[in-house]
């Protein structure tokens, strides 16, 4: 155990939707909701004005609409993200060379790889308030939460207890006092399934968790949970933060002697493929938030597909069934010569037992079935970013019946007007950010 805060956990506040309002002007301080818009999609983020009306990560858009009709439902622009989120992570790196991204909007980082020694709470409280202002100003005007402690556990719990922009430190020999009001749920790892067994046997807080010997809690929910709940309830997390994080994942492939175009085929081979994955997510104690499935086309043409969980998982369940959904989604007619099926987003710690009940479930996966370029979705989808020659940079409100409407307006620009245009207008077209990042196939 550290003996002073010196691990870091910065969460982005609402990111994708923070990026929409800093980019469109006339959406700030407006509920606006990023995910999936169609009749099966899933909402990835949803901005504070809309979580005050019960809008959440993973609920179905369609009872987001529902709650919040009157909020702004947008596609996501995964480049934007991207490129916010390398800015981001450089001033991350500039105060620390030790620094694990999580995903896009959040990452842990140990203040000790730096030299910092000797710190108090007050040098904490002041080092995470300057970060914070430093990802204000290279973010353009986002905000991000921190929470620090002395291991990834107290930092992770802590930087959601003052959200938004917000700030705790746990002091050092404070962990086990801290936790021991909470809800056992803020334990990683403890879903619903495992909380009700634990319900069962009088646990309900962290406090009751911890009288709770390692023999009993290897009885009530199994040997290496047990273990591991033991451990982190009373704040002994000697996890390391691991700087490569953000490019590791794990992921099997397999090229085919013939073309395959039969989908029921494709699909079993998919299931032994995320059951694969599993097993190695498994012996490295790793879990994963986003699958992505791999195709190469019988013309040597290669895709990929993405989903992101609502949490880390290395249930081969889970994976599978996202894995099938996204090669449903997959046009197969040619045949395909190659399918791979991959996890990355890693974490250390698995929230699998939040889908167990899946196993013999039919409804919906909660899944973000979001693409990971523009060019997946046909046409024009809400929040697009789109140029025209005369009335410059601007972004779909809507489109539908052969038209399509943009308000045009910028970062840096005030609210700006609404027009509206034919769908094949050729003057309209769909803008870059740059010309590096014409969407490709990889």
């Amino acid at each position: 155990m550290r003996g002073e805060p010196s691990v870091l956990h910065v969460d982005l506040d609402a990111f994708f939707a923070a990026v929409e309002q800093r980019d469109k002007p006339s959406l700030r301080g407006k509920p606006v909701v990023v995910g999936g818009i169609g009749l099966r999609g899933v909402v990835s983020t949803a901005s504070y004005e809309a979580r005050k009306y019960g809008v959440r990560s993973a609920m179905s858009t369609a009872e987001a609409r529902s709650r919040c009709p009157h909020a702004a439902y947008l596609g996501p622009r995964f480049e934007v993200y991207r490129r916010t989120s390398q800015a981001v992570m450089a001033e991350m790196r500039a105060l620390s060379p030790l620094v694990e991204p999580l995903s896009l909007d959040e990452a842990f980082i140990d203040l000790s790889a730096a030299g910092i020694t000797g710190l108090t709470d007050d040098d904490v409280q002041a080092i995470a308030q300057d970060l914070k202002a430093a990802i204000t100003k290279a973010s353009g005007g986002l905000t991000a939460s921190v929470g620090a402690g002395t291991s990834k556990l107290i930092a992770k719990i802590a930087s959601d207890l003052d959200k938004p922009d917000g700030v705790v430190v746990v002091p050092a020999g404070t962990e086990a006092d801290f936790l021991a009001p909470m809800q056992v749920t803020v334990i990683p790892g403890v879903g619903p399934a495992t909380a009700q067994r634990l319900s069962m046997a009088g646990v309900r807080t962290v406090a009751d968790l911890q009288q709770l010997s390692e023999e009993e809690l290897v009885r009530q929910v199994g040997s290496a949970h047990g273990t591991s709940l033991h451990r982190l309830a009373i704040a002994a997390d000697d996890r390391p933060v691991v700087s490569d994080r953000e490019t590791k994942s794990v992921s099997v492939e397999d090229t085919f002697e013939t073309d395959i175009i039969d989908r029921q085929l494709l699909a079993a081979i998919a299931d032994r493929m995320a059951h694969r994955v599993a097993e190695r997510l498994g012996k490295a104690q790793l879990s994963g938030r986003t699958v992505t499935v791999k195709t190469r086309m019988h013309d040597f043409t290669t895709h990929t597909r993405s989903s992101t969980l609502a949490g880390p998982t290395d249930d081969p369940r889970v994976i599978a069934r996202v894995a099938r959904r996204l090669l449903e989604d997959s046009d197969i007619s040619g045949g395909i010569r190659l399918l791979g099926v991959g996890v990355s987003s890693l974490a250390d710690w698995i929230q699998d037992d939040l889908f167990t009940d899946l196993e013999h479930d039919d409804t919906p996966l909660e899944v973000v079935e979001l693409p990971e370029r523009t060019r997946d979705l046909a046409g024009y989808y809400p929040g697009q970013d789109v140029v025209h020659p005369d009335h410059g940079r601007g972004w779909v409100w809507g489109s539908g019946l052969g038209r399509v409407t943009v308000r045009f307006e910028t970062a840096d620009s005030p609210p700006g007007p609404v027009r509206t245009f034919a769908v094949d207008d050729p003057a309209l077209s769909k803008a870059l950010l740059s010309p590096e990042d014409e969407p490709t196939d990889t």
